[in-house]
């Protein structure tokens, strides 16, 4: 027998995961030339989110910091302040600061680093971003 939620994911390709969906949302927005509309924003998503997920997507954003939303009226308009990078070093902050051993996580997340990346990471420390070919993987 066959779960019914198994089926409502196959039938729903278009189900992406809140992740992706803040990132998609702000790399849109970064592309605005001043602050703008949800519906600015929704229709540059192509139209598939329904404008109350883009609030909700917006909202949240906001609450992490990576937005910033201004009245215009009776609603708000919206500017990006990070972008998917700065997003991702915010889920990462947030994930830290949620932890009461931190030198432990930290150790941790190091020790788990590509060669490469660790490279990279001895490199910003020290400030000496890109020397190690910050393209290459």
């Amino acid at each position: 027998m066959t779960d019914r939620r198994e089926n409502e994911a196959e039938s729903s390709p278009r189900r992406r995961g809140q992740g992706k969906l803040e990132a998609h949302v702000l790399s849109v927005l970064k592309g605005a030339v001043e602050p703008v509309p949800v519906a600015w924003v929704q229709e540059r998503l192509g139209g598939d989110l329904a404008y109350t997920t883009v609030i909700t997507i917006l909202t949240r954003l906001h609450g992490k910091g990576a937005v910033e939303r201004e009245r215009a009226g009776r609603s708000f308009v919206w500017t990006a302040v990070a972008d998917e990078a700065g997003l991702a070093a915010l889920r990462m902050r947030k994930v830290l600061d949620a932890e009461s051993d931190r030198q432990a996580v930290l150790a941790s997340f190091v020790t788990a680093l590509s060669p490469h990346d660790e490279l990279l990471l001895r490199e910003l420390l020290a400030g000496e971003p890109g020397e190690s070919g910050e393209g290459d993987r």
